[in-house]
């Protein structure tokens, strides 16, 4: 016969009508912390979930255009020996590999620093220490994505 009481840990009747006791051990589960009125209201929102998101969604993005960069430039292209500057010139005066070449920086600039963001947060232990950590990272993620977007829209094939 079934019985409904729970145990102290919270546990309810196992199938079989057994409960957790020393006689019948099974894995203890912990409840869930419930939030009550005291809990903090959490100031995050959904921002690591959307981080989270963004990972998974531009690693994919980054896998087609690195794959489709190294396959188009290197194999179909003739190989490393004609990669130079007259190469480079010719590509950035089409749009299209320009844009191409931005989405790969922004995206794996972006991505690079969501991941680091995430290491900073597990391994450093004091909050002065991320703060820094994080500013040092947030601005060489921005000094890079701007002179990189710089250098792709203003490219001058014609230097003397």
């Amino acid at each position: 016969m079934a019985t409904t009481e729970t145990t102290a840990s919270g546990i309810g009747p196992v199938e079989g009508g057994s409960v957790h006791n020393v006689d019948n051990p099974a894995p203890l589960i912990e409840a869930p912390r419930k939030r009550t009125k005291k809990s903090p209201k959490s100031t995050r929102g959904n921002f690591e979930m959307y981080g989270w998101l963004f990972m998974r969604l531009s690693g994919i993005v980054l896998v087609v255009l690195v794959l489709g960069h190294l396959l188009i430039q290197l194999v179909l292209d003739g190989g490393v020996s004609k990669i130079g500057f007259a190469f480079v010139a010719g590509r950035w005066a089409s749009p299209f590999w320009q844009v191409w070449d931005l989405l790969m920086l922004w995206l794996a600039m972006l991505h690079g620093a969501n991941g680091l963001r995430t290491v900073i947060n597990d391994y450093a232990e004091r909050a002065n220490t991320r703060l820094w950590l994080k500013g040092l990272l947030y601005t060489a993620t921005v000094f890079t994505i701007l002179l990189g977007t710089l250098v792709i829209f203003t490219f001058d094939p014609n230097i003397r």
